[in-house]
Formats: structure tokens, sequence, C-alpha cells
């Protein structure tokens, strides 16, 4: 694509709109600062890492000017990242690849960096393929940052996102630290998001009136704080495409009876029908058919099936949004809860502790050949809807409670030299409330899954640092692929206690 324009060039905000969304910045990080993995201290990392600890920094480029720039590194924000013929200052580009040769226009300027936007790609990279962009929002559309890149080109990338999240955010000694393993692919590169959540903004006050244009409705625009009018998303599966077109009709159709802006919620069901049984050989084969349609009532219960285990919840709680990885996800994650022996041991039981349960993922899928199992998260809703899932999957040595944050553990019996624990907290990560009880109920085996692998280096480094956590060592770390296209990964590591 050597001398064209890149989607999205010329695009500006309406009257009355703000032109750059406004972000807090930062601070250094330091030791007493506690990381937040946000976006904004990811990026002062990846900016560090170029210009070195000792930089000074340079005159800001004037504003809106136009620059010419070569691309070095892929930040771990998605982000193109090139440093100044001086320097002092890096530049930070969407949807650039390293090896890009670029021009660019800069809307804003940091102490050691500039935000700015693609306007050329002058000469393209060797990475760059651009007949892989299957999507015509991209470019525009801050949803997805590599459509221009193959999927083993992703995945490299992701695995040295979770080099350097443990590299920068666990204060760990590299001695400490596995290597990293690579970061599993997704059987679906497009289609395969159930969950979608487009928007649209409303005006200050009064609602819509009767013959009011109808707003844009669709994501925000890379940049910038207004929403990209979208009509379909290709990375959604196709039911919940369909109902993306069927929602923006609903809303042009009744939108005088908006008061405000809404965020429109987009959630994947499947009715599984089974033929009756047929007999292959020695064993009873059950096919089925799926039937997938899109719920938008975040009351409502929707269905999910991860092979033969069926899980139903309400639209709006939490559940993964790709459900093509997660047959094998699980699977990985089972067999990393189990408990190493050692010679001579035959030990015949085993617990799991499946922290910040949900609807109950994790102890219905990676449950199986364990003593007991208790579940546990401070939504009574996630309890409930674990609960009748165990039922309903057959599940019958699990128990569910709901924890107070202050003694989340209180009611656990297990013997800690027995016991496995997975945890998969929100991308904020745990707080350190939850890992001193943690290492307070010190469980033989620890499995920490994330979508936030900065957090969760900063959780696995505070543990292996406490004093109650000098036992335990890391055996693995390394992510899966649940968001194609995107910057984000899943990132998992494994810890086991030392007898």
């Amino acid at each position: 694509m050597s001398g064209t324009k890149r989607p999205g060039d010329g695009l500006g905000p309406k009257a009355g709109e703000k032109r750059w969304k406004r972000k807090k910045i930062a601070p250094e990080i330091g030791s007493s600062f506690r990381s937040t993995g946000s976006h904004e201290e990811v990026l002062l990392q990846d900016v560090k890492l170029l210009l070195g600890e000792a930089h000074e920094p340079g005159t800001a480029p004037e504003q809106f000017s136009q620059v010419e720039l070569s691309i070095s590194m892929l930040g771990s924000t998605g982000d193109g990242l090139s440093i100044s013929h001086d320097g002092t200052r890096v530049y930070v580009v969407p949807f650039a690849v390293p090896g890009d040769t670029v021009v660019v226009k800069v809307v804003k300027n940091f102490p050691s960096y500039s935000m700015t936007d693609l306007i050329e790609v002058i000469k393209p990279s060797k990475n760059r393929d651009d007949d892989l962009v299957f999507c015509r929002y991209f470019g525009r559309c801050s949803g997805c940052q590599f459509q221009m890149l193959s999927g083993d080109y992703q995945l490299q990338h992701k695995q040295k996102v979770i080099a350097k999240a443990m590299q920068n955010f666990s204060n760990l000694d590299p001695s400490l630290i596995p290597p990293i393993g690579g970061v599993m692919p997704s059987p679906l590169l497009r289609g395969y998001r159930t969950k979608l959540t487009p928007h649209f903004d409303g005006p200050r006050r009064g609602g819509f009136k009767e013959g009011a244009p109808v707003p844009d409705i669709g994501f925000q625009l890379k940049g910038r704080s207004f929403v990209l009018d979208i009509e379909d998303c290709p990375i959604g599966t196709d039911a919940v495409r369909d109902g993306f077109k069927s929602q923006r009709t609903f809303v042009k159709e009744n939108l005088h009876t908006f008061k405000r802006g809404a965020t429109l919620l987009l959630r994947e069901t499947t009715e599984r029908t089974f033929s009756p049984e047929t007999i292959d050989g020695r064993e009873a084969i059950r096919s089925y058919r799926d039937i997938k349609t899109c719920i938008t009532d975040s009351k409502a219960l929707v269905t999910e099936w991860i092979g033969r285990a069926k899980f139903i919840s309400p639209a709006g709680s939490f559940f993964q949004n790709n459900n093509s990885i997660l047959e094998k996800f699980t699977t990985f994650v089972q067999e990393q809860l189990v408990i190493p022996k050692l010679a001579g041991q035959d030990h015949s039981e085993s617990y799991l502790i499946d922290a910040y349960c949900g609807s109950g993922l994790f102890s219905i899928c990676c449950g199986h050949g364990f003593n007991g199992i208790i579940g546990v998260d401070i939504s009574s809703q996630s309890i409930e809807s674990a609960r009748k899932n165990a039922t309903e999957n057959g599940i019958h040595n699990a128990r569910f409670i709901t924890g107070n944050a202050e003694a989340i553990f209180a009611n656990i019996d297990f013997p800690p030299e027995l016991t496995s624990m997975v945890i998969d907290p929100p991308r904020k990560g745990c707080d350190e409330l939850f890992l001193s009880q943690l290492l307070k109920l010190g469980p033989k085996r620890l499995v920490y899954i994330s979508c936030n692998v900065h957090t969760m280096a900063r959780d696995i480094g505070w543990i292996v640092q406490q004093g109650l956590g000098k036992d335990y060592r890391i055996d693995k770390i390394g992510g899966f692929d649940f968001f194609p296209q995107t910057h984000h990964v899943e990132g998992y590591a494994v810890l086991s206690k030392n007898s």
C-alpha cells in the first residue's frame, strides 16, 4: 500500500465535540507505587525502553504538524513506536508496523512522547499485508489494531508483551522468571466474539425528540472521544452480527424513547438439540445441532456450551467472549492444576478452590478428579449461577460460597498441601488484601489467569516477594490468543509451593 492514504485520513470531530480524548498520565513507576496496569503506564514503559532511563526531554513538535517517521517497534498497547531523529522523543503511531515508513500528524504532546494520527504509509514494512484486512472500518475503529498482520506475527508479538510485562511490572530478579511460553492460537481469527457492546451518545438534556436525527451507533473512533458509526463488526459471531443490524434498526425506529445515549448488549446464546442415540461399535454417540441467536436483554439468560459442559447465566454477566478457544483453554488449565507427586507419593486426595469463580467455568470444566471443589465469588448472582450450572452438569462435589472481601476464604477447610487454586480476576487484578489471604491459606498449586498481563505480573511478583510467598516458585508463564486482531492477550502463570 505504498504511497496510499490510510483509512480514516481526514476524519474530524463534529461541531461541539472534543477533538482528543483526555487521558490521565501515569506517574513514574517507583518502589512505592502500586501499578494499575493502565494503558498509559504500559505505554510509558515502552517509551522508557526506547529512550533509556536517563534521556533528556527534547523540544516537542508543533501540534498538527506532519512528520515523516520510520517505525522501530510495535508497542504493548498495539501502536507503532518511532524514535525522533535526535533520540529525545517517541512518536506513537496507530495502525503502524515495524519497518513502515509513514507520514503522521501530531495531535498531542507529552513530556517524552507524542500521540499521532497515521496519514500515509510511504513504504510498507515486509511484515505488513493489507490484503489481510477484512473490515472496512479498520484504521478508524479503536477495536482492532492488527488486521494487517499475520496470525503468527500477532502471536509472536503477544509473547513479547507478556515477557515485557514480567520485566517491567513484577519487580522480580530475572532469575526467578521462567522462559515465557508461546501464545496458544485461537481457532478463529474473525467471527469469534460472542459479545459486543456498541453504543451511541445522546443529548445533554431533554432526551431525543420526535424526528431527531439518528446518532452514530458503533464504537469509539481511534484516539477520539466520539462514536464511529458502524453497521457491522466482522470479529463478532454471525448471531451477534445479525443482532447488531436489528438493534441499529430498533434504535432508529424508537429513538424518541431514549432519554440519553445507551450501550447496546449483543450476546450470543446457543440452543443445542440432540438426535437419538446411535450405536457405533462399542459406545453410543449422540450427535447434536446448535442454533445460535442474539440476546439483547441483560437480564435474560443465555446458554454457552464448552465441549459437553453447559453454562447458563444472565446475558449481562461476565463470560469469556471467544467460545472457539475455551475447550482447549480449560483443558490446559485443568492439566496445570494437577499437583505434581514426588517419588513414592500416592496422594489419592486433591482439592480445588476456584476464586473469582463467576458462573463456575473452572469448577465445572477443570474439576474432574478432585475430591472437593469450592467456588468463591463476592457476587451472589454469580454464585447462584454457578450452583445451578454445577447441578445442570452433574457436578456433586462442588459447593459455592459468597465471600466477604475481608475474609473471602474463611469457610475453606481443605488441607493446603493437597489443594490447587485457580484465580481469574478482572483487569485491575487482585488487591493486596486478597493476596494476603491467599498466602495465609497457602495452596500447594496456583494457576493465575488474567486478561491484563501487566497486573498479573504485578500480583505474581508481589506473591513471590512476601515472607509467606518465599516458598512459591513460578513454573510456567504464557498466554492464549483470546482476542485476535487486537493487542489484548490472555495470560497465565503457574506457581507451586515448595514442601
